[in-house]
Formats: structure tokens, C-alpha cells, sequence
């Protein structure tokens, strides 16, 4: 059942459509997960892995005034080895009367573990297909907050439907794994002729029949799984928006009515944050059929495929459950370990619309708010385990899965760059191998490497697979002229990670409001970086625009005398190839002799960078003669 604050949540929403930001989010995540129980028994239905189920037609009948549904639902499935019988999921609470295929009877069985098994007539040989029609009806289930719901609005009855993750068994038979989308849905709603019905795709007829009731037909021709399908009823008022760079579509919104002129406002924020999208990314999936909202009785809103339903129309929830159409609908996470690549996704996307509508302030503002909720807790990793992902709670955290896996989408974009992240995120969208089907995390990961050029394995295990997050303490100084030396180190708040490398953003100030912005590739502790700077630096911020996931990070100048024997690094120190020496602009290289640790001259080099790779394993010495003077350093070779 709904718990209390809920249940005011809902009572608030429905006067006065007006949420904060954070209260919308948890809105958002309750309506996302609540179509379960605490605690799952299964992820994976082994019964349903021996066909692929490619065509479902559901016929309902119901009234929003009374909690029961009753229908005959045709799945068409393609067997993917020989068998003798086939199952569906369907909760228990659900009385089946017939099952057949075509005219054929069929015996069948409620094993009462939320199953129908059907025998076929005869053995199905592997690379056949069928039609089983199923003939039920019943109370669906209250699991947890229920998938299925039957309530009021000012007084008007009003259906509807929300199976993430594991409800859509509780209202009809199915195979709801993700493992399996269907091509296409038909749609038959047959309810009171004065209530409007919604679906999935695009309306194709509404029927009157003669008998104070009305049959409406929605057909969804794109890959769906069954947690996307959905259906609402009650005397909803509709408008029309159209959207689309290139190609026009419709977005279709069905409102209650004592809420309809003040979400008609509210609701014209589709369209830019549309046109983003389809700017950045790729055009709307979905595009051949319709976009939409449809308010149903629950805060936040759930990203049904082609229709989100709504709670309320923030900007910031409807920029979420939109962005979902790509992330999480076109491809959808191929695990509920991989939950990230659908609601971090999505919420980086309402992100992307605070950038780009309401400017890098407040983009900046936004990622704070989203870093002080991570590092709220030293733990948690964006990537669940196995136990984790039967665990709707743990599934749908606000803190790790939206927040955290937010904002590692937006590391990953500073890491790569705007434009080699941006082509990745297309590329992903558009593999024929992922669109419209399931992907895994390194489907993304392995797009990313693409556009990056190598490696994204220590960012993925550091920020993904384990936990938590770094400090850092930011240590600057004035290095001769033009110069400041940077040093960086960093502790982390969980032993999962030994050490978290990333692009370090460091902001310099000068005594006259100067700033100069530098990023650093830390990937050692104590590490040292000599960059050039056009004043002289009166002081030093980290990560201004907060781009890294951290906490209780300090930033300091140094008031250390400068001297050429510290301004002269040598970097990377131990060394595999080659090394760099770094020194102040008003110093000139002459020579360089390395040394071994007999104190045998090796070689002589005139240049600041050369290879060490022909160098024996060990430790060696560099004489450094320059225009100041003559150095010493040690390095070491691996």
C-alpha cells in the first residue's frame, strides 16, 4: 500500500502543481519503482528464455470505478527451441478461463508461482511461430504500490497502469524480462463510452458500441517490453502540440480537466526541450507515431513509450521522463544491474536543458546540488550487484542510480570532450545492434572508447563498478615568470577505489579579478604540474564549475620562495617510454646526461622530452645543465 507521505504527496500535487526541484525528483524515483514489492524473487524467468515473444494484441475491458480488469490477450511467439509447452508470467490473483490457439483449446495451468504454462497440441519445433490467446480476468494484485490502480480525481474515477519493473505481470500475461521486446502492440481499450482511453502508439479507432460503452484502438508499431506498456482511462481533455526539427509529429496530451489551463502552460516547455534533444542527440525515436503526456494519480512520472505519464509538469520532470524515450525506451538497460543507462542517463538530459536554457550558473548550481547528495555517504556504487538489482529500493536510488549515475555521464562528457562525447552518444543510439533493443554497460562503454581513443576501463571501475568518491587537496605556487607549479593529491572515502584518475579543473586567480582556467591529468598522488600563466597567481579554486564527483576538497597558495631547483620537474617519475622536464620559460636547455646507478654515462640527450624505453630497469641520474646553472635529478625506470 502507498505510504503516508505519499499519499500527501499526491493530495498536494493535484491543487496545486507546484513542486521544488528535489521534492519532484523523489517523486519521480517513488513512481519509477513502484510497481513492485520491497524484495523480488527473480530477475530472470528461465520458463519464458525457449520463445521470443514478437506481437502481443491485449482486449480489456474495464471501468475506472472498479478495480478488475477482464481480457483476452493474442501473443505471437517465435519458438527458439522445440517444446511442448510455453509460459507466460501472470500474477496468481488473475483467474485464466481459456487458453487456444486459433480454434483449439488448449489445457493449461496456474502453478501458483504467477505463471500460465499452456500445452500445446503437438511439439513446436524451434524456428516456429503461433498465436496463444489467453481469456482472464480478475483484482489484479497490490504489490508494494501496486501496477495497477483504480482512484479518484475531483471526484472522477480514473484506471491506470505502471509496471516498472516487474508489475506488468499483474494485469496480463506477458514475458517481462529484459531479455525480449515485442515488434508491435495492439491495443483495444473497451471502457464507459464518456471516459477517453490512452495507450502506447498511435489512436486508431474509438468505437461506440452501442451499449454505454466505447472501444478505443491504439497500435505501437516500434520494439517494446512489457514494463513500457501501459493504459489509462477517465475523463481526460485532450491537446494537440506538433514537434519535430525535421520530421513533424504530434504530442498528444491528456490532461484532467480542473487541471487543464495551468498544464497547458506548463506543458508548452515540451517543445524546447524537444528541439534539444533532437539537436543533440538524434531525432525523437518515436517520431512515425507521437509523444504525450498523460496525468495519472501518482507524483513524478513514468516513461511509458510514447506517453509519459504525469503526476505534475515540472519542467525538470518533464525534461526526465522525455529524455527517457531515448535512454531507456529506443535502448533499454539489458539488466537492472545496468539501470544507470536509463535514469542517469535521463536525469543528465533535464541537466542538459538547465545548461542550455538556463546558462552555465545554473548548470553549475544543478551539479552541486547532485554531488552534495552522492557524497552524502561514503559508499555506493552506480553499477549494482546481483543481489542489489532484486531489490527495487536499491534499483531505484535516488542518490547512486539517478544522482550518481548522472553525474558520471557528465565526468565521462568532461573527460572526453564535447564533441567526441556527443559522437558517441549518437553512435550508441543509432547501433543497429542496440537500437530498439537492450544494451549493457560496456555497449556504451565500448562506443566511448571509439570517439576517445583508448581506454575507458580505470574510469569505469574507478566511478561505475566501485565506490565512492575523492578529496582533493590543491596546492598552487608562483614558478618564475609566467609559470605556477600545481600539486595535486587526493584521498578517497571508500577502499574499493585506491585512486580515482581523472582530468583535474583548476581555476587561478590574479589580483586584479584576472582567472585562468587549466585542467590537470592526474593520475598519481603527489603528482606536479608546471603550466603557464599570464599574471601572477594571488590565489587558487578547484573544480569551479563542478565537473567531479568529490567533497571537502581545499585549495591553496603557497607562499613557498621560488627556486629553480623545485621549478625543475620531471615527469612521469617512475617512467616506461618517456619522460618530459618541465622548467620555467626563462630557462634554457643545454644538455642532459643521464647516469646509471654505477654512475656510468648512458647518453646524452638536448631535448626536454626523450625516450627511456632502451634504459635497464632501475635507478638513474640526470645531470641537467641549463642557462642557470646545472641540476640533479633521479628517476626511476620500470
Amino acid at each position: 500500500m502507498k505510504k503516508t507521505y505519499s499519499l500527501f504527496l499526491l493530495l498536494f500535487i493535484s491543487f496545486s502543481f507546484a513542486q521544488t526541484t528535489e521534492t519532484e525528483m523523489e517523486s519521480m524515483v517513488e513512481a519509477e519503482m513502484k510497481a513492485a514489492s520491497n524484495v523480488m524473487s527473480f530477475v530472470v524467468n528461465p520458463n519464458t528464455l525457449n520463445y521470443d515473444l514478437t506481437h502481443a494484441e491485449l482486449r480489456l475491458s474495464v471501468d475506472p470505478a472498479d478495480y478488475f480488469v477482464a481480457g483476452t490477450v493474442k501473443n505471437t511467439v517465435t519458438f527458439l527451441e522445440n517444446t511442448s509447452t510455453i509460459t507466460f508470467d501472470l500474477a496468481n490473483e488473475l483467474s485464466v478461463t481459456s487458453a487456444k490457439q486459433g480454434t483449439t483449446n488448449l489445457t493449461f495451468d496456474q502453478n501458483g508461482n504467477n505463471e500460465i504454462v499452456v500445452t500445446l497440441p503437438t511439439q513446436a519445433n524451434s524456428g516456429t511461430s503461433t498465436t496463444i490467446e489467453i481469456t482472464y480476468s480478475g483484482a489484479p494484485p497490490v504489490n508494494g504500490f501496486a501496477a495497477f490502480a483504480a482512484e479518484n480525481h475531483a471526484g472522477t474515477p480514473v484506471m491506470w497502469t505502471l509496471s516498472e519493473p516487474f508489475g506488468a505481470r499483474d494485469w496480463w500475461p506477458c514475458k517481462q524480462d529484459l531479455n525480449d521486446k515485442m515488434n508491435s502492440v495492439d491495443f483495444y481499450i473497451t471502457a464507459p463510452a464518456q471516459y477517453t482511453s490512452v495507450a502506447n502508439g498511435l489512436e486508431q479507432s474509438a468505437i461506440a458500441n452501442g451499449d454505454g460503452t466505447k472501444t478505443t484502438h491504439f497500435f505501437h508499431n516500434y520494439p517494446i517490453p512489457a514494463y513500457l506498456v501501459a493504459f489509462a482511462v477517465t475523463n481526460y481533455q485532450t491537446f494537440t502540440q506538433t514537434a519535430g526539427i525535421e520530421t513533424p509529429f504530434p504530442i498528444v496530451n491528456y490532461i484532467y480537466p480542473e487541471n487543464y489551463s495551468s498544464a497547458t502552460t506548463q506543458l508548452a516547455e515540451t517543445l524546447p526541450i524537444m528541439n534539444l534533444f533532437e539537436t543533440l542527440f538524434e531525432p525523437y525515436p518515436f517520431k512515425n507515431e507521437k509523444y504525450g503526456h498523460a496525468q495519472f494519480g501518482w507524483g513524478g512520472g513514468m516513461e511509458h513509450t510514447t506517453v509519459s505519464f504525469m503526476g505534475s509538469f515540472g519542467r525538470s520532470l518533464i525534461a526526465h521522463e522525455l529524455g527517457h524515450q531515448w535512454f531507456g525506451d529506443k535502448i533499454t538497460c539489458g539488466s537492472w544491474n545496468d539501470i544507470w543507462l536509463n535514469e542517469g542517463f535521463a536525469e543528465y538530459l533535464s541537466g542538459l536543458v538547465v545548461e542550455n536554457l538556463d546558462g552555465d550558473d545554473s548548470f553549475t548550481a544543478w551539479k552541486n546540488t547532485k554531488i552534495n547528495n552522492i557524497t552524502s555517504q561514503p559508499s555506493g556504487a552506480v553499477y549494482l550487484t546481483d543481489t542489489e538489482a532484486t531489490n527495487v529500493n536499491r534499483i531505484f536510488s535516488s542518490r547512486l542510480t539517478y544522482n550518481k549515475g548522472s553525474m558520471v555521464v557528465n565526468m565521462l562528457r568532461f573527460k572526453l570532450g564535447d564533441e567526441a562525447f556527443f559522437l558517441g552518444m549518437r553512435n550508441y543510439l543509432a547501433d543497429a545492434d542496440l537500437a530498439y533493443k537492450y544494451a549493457v554497460s560496456t555497449d556504451l562503454q565500448e562506443h566511448l572508447e571509439i570517439v576517445y581513443g583508448g581506454s575507458l576501463d580505470e574510469f569505469f571501475n574507478d566511478w561505475l563498478y566501485n565506490q565512492g568518491y575523492p578529496t582533493y587537496t590543491i596546492i598552487a605556487q608562483n614558478f618564475g615568470a609566467g609559470q605556477a607549479k600545481i600539486t595535486v593529491n587526493q584521498t578517497q572515502s571508500h577502499p574499493s577505489v585506491s585512486f580515482f584518475e581523472m582530468p583535474v579543473p583548476i581555476r587561478l586567480l590574479g589580483a586584479g579579478g584576472q582567472t585562468f582556467d587549466t585542467v590537470v591529468n592526474n593520475t598519481t598522488n603527489g603528482q606536479q604540474f608546471i603550466v603557464s600563466v599570464p599574471f601572477v597567481v594571488t590565489g587558487v579554486q578547484f573544480d569551479p564549475k563542478k565537473n567531479i564527483i568529490s567533497k571537502n576538497n581545499t585549495a591553496t597558495l603557497s607562499n613557498e620562495s621560488f627556486n629553480f631547483e623545485d621549478a625543475i620537474v620531471v615527469s612521469p617519475n617512475p617512467a616506461n617510454d618517456e619522460i618530459h622536464i618541465q622548467m620555467p620559460l626563462d630557462l634554457t636547455l643545454e644538455s642532459v646526461e643521464i647516469f646509471n646507478n654505477l654512475g656510468q654515462l648512458i647518453s646524452t640527450k638536448s631535448t626536454a622530452d626523450f625516450s627511456v624505453s632502451n634504459f635497464s630497469s632501475g635507478i638513474h641520474f640526470l645531470k641537467i645543465v641549463t642557462s642557470e646553472g646545472t641540476f640533479h635529478k633521479k628517476i626511476i625506470k620500470n
